[in-house]
């Protein structure tokens, strides 16, 4: 049986662990023992250790024969690294900020397959798009994606399934796309719209940096990603951002250094901490337009997912996690080899890799509707 080892134990990370323990031999590691009790009842073993450290993670990661990173953004591109030194297969989710081509040429000397940024979105928006433009010249992708309680409470309307910190540097990092065929940055939170969705009403896009790999991977001359937040969100987080509250620099406090945004994730914790078994959903929307076989086309693209009452697992869980666990199972099974570092539209070129993972979501109830024109 295949042995997986899994870095993180965070809610998505426990998700991916205890999703992959149906089929594999899977460990499950974190200094913090929060979710041991859960993964140990769904057949997963548990090791407590430092994973933020280069040297336990060579030495724990020797014996198996895939590697999951499900840790913190800040130290995510670090644990890659060493993972890929380590000379193993990882597929990573932890969205960190570096560019992770810079460890190509490491991972393809090293035999690895390095698969990166596997989520929702950026990942099962990336092997949409991926799949589509390989069968035709795309001249527009729109990715709309969020993540948001079923209850609305004032004043910020919204809980995280994840650190708090993570989210502040998804609306604190400049905001790229491509307009007209030249990539251009703005302001992350400019150019809000709003959105009707049938199942949730109207929802606020706002600009985020969601693209990533695809500005290097894929040329199309006008490409965006926005982040889906009830209306009124958008506002109070503007001017918390405005006003410092996310700024990394230190400031002297009665003679101690802090930076405000980590005074300010404190904070937020609180109020951003879903309740447990709290119903969330997941609300995620592509449209691709272009030439395909010499005709106008038009695709969209619409995933809404909710809590699952069962397994009281999350959505975001759910969608970022079973995301993950199916690019590991192609892996794990052969069918997709490419070695260096792969960001999902990789994935999403091969037919066969493409329906076998969207076929896996569906069989984990992810339900993936798309509209032709």
């Amino acid at each position: 049986m295949k042995k997986i080892i899994v870095l993180g134990t965070g809610m998505i990370g426990s998700a991916i662990a205890i999703d992959l323990a149906k089929e594999f031999e899977v460990t499950a590691v974190d200094i913090i023992r929060k979710n041991f009790d859960l993964l140990k009842s769904n057949f997963v073993k548990v090791v407590q250790a430092d994973v933020s450290k280069t040297n336990v993670i060579k030495k724990i990661v020797k014996n198996f024969d895939l590697v999951i990173g499900a840790l913190p953004s800040h130290i995510g591109f670090q644990t890659l690294k060493s993972v890929i030194e380590a000379k193993k297969n990882v597929v990573d989710i932890s969205f960190f900020d570096e560019d992770a081509f810079e460890l190509d040429g490491l991972a393809k000397r090293n035999n690895v397959i390095a698969v990166v940024d596997c989520g929702v979105a950026p990942g099962l928006s990336n092997i949409i798009l991926g799949y589509h433009n390989s069968k035709m010249k795309i001249n527009s992708f729109e990715c709309y994606v969020g993540g948001l309680p079923f209850k609305r409470t004032l004043p910020y309307q919204y809980k995280a399934p994840f650190s708090p910190k993570d989210v502040i540097e998804e609306y604190t990092r400049p905001a790229r796309m491509v307009e007209h065929g030249s990539v251009i940055t703005k302001q992350a939170l400019s150019d809000s719209e709003l959105i009707d969705f049938e199942e949730v009403g109207t929802l606020e896009a706002f600009n985020t940096d969601g693209l990533r790999t695809l500005l290097k991977t894929i040329k199309i001359p006008n490409m965006k990603e926005k982040t889906l937040r009830y209306p009124g969100h958008l506002e109070i987080i503007k001017n918390l951002r405005d006003s410092g509250f996310f700024s990394k620099e230190q400031v002297k406090i009665n003679g101690k250094k802090i930076s405000p945004i980590d005074f300010s994730s404190n904070i937020l914790f609180n109020h951003w901490k879903l309740e447990p078994n709290e119903w969330e959903f997941t609300i995620l929307k592509i449209k691709i337009s272009g030439i395909e076989n010499g005709r106008k086309k038009e695709y969209t693209y619409s995933l809404f997912d909710v809590f699952d009452n069962e397994t009281k697992t999350t959505s975001m869980a759910r969608t970022t996690g079973y995301t993950c666990t199916s690019a590991a199972r192609l892996i794990l099974n052969g069918e997709y080899l490419e070695k260096g570092i792969s960001p999902p539209e990789f994935i999403g070129t091969g037919e066969k890799c493409f329906k076998s993972l969207i076929q896996q979501l569906k069989e984990r109830k992810i339900n993936i509707k798309c509209v032709e024109k």
